[in-house]
């Protein structure tokens, strides 16, 4: 019987660690706040920045939404990034991709103080990831392990093989599977026998942003498989990157929704305690 690796446990017991933190801080006097910048437009952004709002409350976390038109122009968004930047209240910056073609996104990200970078996008933390220095690291990348360790499976010594390079989960969560001492095979969109990779592997993880990339023909009944796919379908439907029908066969997956992003989500407000805890180690300094 395939295991259905949910999400609400997992990120349940980071939400405990989380509450914990953020009561340490304020019996300091310092209340951890968290500062999302939207451009409209994309409907998926405006959703996820109003859950984060949500999960914020019940965290007891201050929350500000800093939302802006479509035809925001580039200088404005980097004028507020530096106020933000600026101000010691504020301890996390998230900015919600993707943004409108009329901005450079690289300019917008690489203005963000990487201490305050909680979802790892700046160049500090990318490359914090490369070599281990401490940083605050992607959490996607971070969800795909987490879900993966909660549910007993070891990764040290394993065989993975890591479907996807993109700069956003496939890139820096290959570093971080190298670190658990797995050993890794990375796929692309160049590689000529996917299957042939997968065939090998004990655990797989898949982020390629492609429904149905992954097919019941081939995976194998041994397979430990998380899926950090998210694709809307034409119907309206959330699926991710492995087909519906691969869960009968494998031992182990992520569903999506109910997955990684769930995961996700959570660990975005444990990087905001460890940016608080960065920046008050700085101002000591």
């Amino acid at each position: 019987m395939t295991l259905l690796m949910k999400a609400k446990q997992p990120a349940d017991s980071i939400y405990e660690g989380i509450l914990e933190k953020v009561a340490g801080w304020k019996s300091r006097g310092i209340l951890p706040r968290l500062d999302i910048i939207l451009v409209e437009g994309d409907a998926a952004s405006s959703y996820y920045a109003q859950a984060k709002q949500k999960i914020a409350g019940k965290l007891g976390i201050h929350y500000e939404l800093h939302s802006f038109p479509s035809d925001v122009k580039q200088s404005e968004l980097l004028q507020v990034i530096q106020q933000l930047n600026e101000d010691d209240a504020v301890h996390g910056i998230m900015l919600e991709l993707p943004l409108p073609d009329s901005i450079e996104t690289a300019t917008i990200v690489q203005a963000i103080d990487s201490l305050k970078d909680i979802d790892g996008v700046t160049p500090q933390n990318k490359l914090a990831v490369v070599t281990g220095a401490q940083g605050l690291y992607p959490a996607t990348p971070q969800a795909c392990i987490k879900l993966v360790q909660h549910y007993g499976y070891a990764l040290q010594g394993k065989n993975v093989t890591l479907v996807g390079r993109g700069q956003t989960v496939g890139l820096p969560l290959f570093h971080m599977l190298q670190r658990e001492n797995a050993t890794v095979t990375l796929c692309h969109s160049r590689t000529e026998d996917i299957a042939f990779h997968l065939a090998h592997a004990d655990v797989v993880f898949v982020a390629v942003g492609k429904a149905n990339m992954i097919t019941k023909s081939m995976v194998k009944p041994h397979h430990v498989i998380v899926d950090a796919g998210i694709n809307e379908l034409e119907d309206g439907r959330i699926a991710g990157d492995v087909a519906a029908d691969v869960g009968e066969l494998v031992s182990a997956i992520s569903p999506v929704p109910g997955g990684v992003g769930t995961v996700t989500t959570s660990i975005l407000f444990q990087n905001l305690m460890l940016a608080l805890e960065l920046q008050r180690e700085e101002s000591v300094r």
